[in-house]
């Protein structure tokens, strides 16, 4: 089992122990959430996410910041305050500590946000740094938005492209790879610097503060796919996606051939998924123009149909019923370290 633990054992054994109930939770544990949400009184809510990152090693500081300032972005909430716990390997500690603080420090004054806390430290067995990070924000309660809210007829819009991030790892962890098997030094340099392409905060706030989305998700790990399947998990609802309609950049199509990876299923921060009601769409693809980025109509939100994703891809429909889409980067990561 790699990658995020499945619903099923996530039901059993986390979401069953949750310590003592807590009213003022609107929003808490649940599979395809990006954040949890509190009501702090006073139409105010505070807005936390934790996560970690796994999979990368060369961009570690830089993605442990807008990787959970997305998430809380995807809120309607911007993204204040950061922590961070990072754990190091024994060897070489200080000199991948002295790489991964200037990408935190660098990633959080892009946001404006402040590093409050967090652990350091080295830790026995590791071949690669491992960060834990929590993003905090604060925002209006009138604009949270959550990814259960998408309702049938939605629908669903992407900005940027799918494998953003995807593509920024492969292209720097794997570039070595990437060369052996035919890929341009031009393209993964191109595509080692889509890094900067990872936020998805402008736009998500963009579109919550003008009431345009029904619902928003940060496709991460599994991908758009992966996305797609979480926010029809947490809605109750059917997503009809549109494989042909998802953006995908040249440095993403390239670096995924040579790896034989399945770009609809490569974590794919930088890019975000909205469900727009049908008479907002334009004014939506608008404020994500203005707000520094492109987007497309990707796929339309439907009643639960017995399955959670309805891919169209090359004439044919393939049925997701799994809510948990395994990312095609940590198959890779398998593949190539053994581990």
């Amino acid at each position: 089992m790699v990658g995020k633990v499945p619903p099923k054992l996530l039901e059993k054994l986390v979401f069953t122990r949750l310590g003592s109930s807590d009213p003022a939770v609107i929003v808490g544990p649940a599979v395809g959430e990006d954040a949890a949400v509190i009501d702090l009184g006073g139409g105010v809510a505070l807005v936390v996410h934790n996560d970690a990152i796994t999979g990368a090693s060369k961009l570690l500081g830089w993605l442990a910041v807008h990787i959970v300032a997305n998430d809380v972005a995807t809120r309607g909430a911007k993204p204040r305050w950061f922590l961070m716990s990072l754990f190091l390997p024994d060897r070489d500690g200080e000199e991948l500590l002295a790489e991964i603080m200037p990408q935190v420090d660098a990633a959080a004054k892009e946001l404006g946000m402040m590093v409050v806390g967090g652990h350091t430290e080295t830790t026995p067995g590791l071949d690669r740094p491992i960060v834990g990070t929590t993003a905090i924000g604060v925002a209006a309660l009138s604009k949270i938005v959550a990814t259960r809210g998408a309702r049938a007829g939605d629908y669903l819009i992407l900005t940027k492209a799918a494998g953003i991030e995807g593509t920024a790892i492969l292209c720097t962890d794997f570039a070595s790879e990437l060369e052996k098997r035919g890929v341009p030094r031009a393209v993964i340099e191109r595509g080692a610097r889509f890094v900067e392409r990872v936020s998805v905060v402008k736009e998500a706030l963009a579109l919550a503060e003008r009431g345009l989305t029904t619902a928003m998700h940060d496709p991460t790990e599994g991908g758009v796919l992966g996305g797609a399947a979480e926010l029809a998990y947490a809605s109750g609802t059917t997503v009809e996606l549109w494989a042909d309609k998802v953006p995908v950049l040249e440095e993403t199509k390239l670096a995924a051939k040579a790896v034989g990876l399945d770009v609809l299923r490569l974590i794919s921060s930088g890019a975000l998924l909205a469900a727009v009601p049908p008479d907002k769409v334009d004014r939506a693809l608008q404020a994500v123009k203005l707000a520094g980025a492109e987007a497309a109509v990707v796929g339309r939100v439907k009643e639960r149909s017995g399955c959670l994703v309805e891919l169209v891809r090359s004439g044919k429909i393939e049925r997701v019923e799994d809510v948990h889409v395994v990312d095609e980067l940590f198959l890779l990561w398998e593949r190539v370290h053994g581990a």
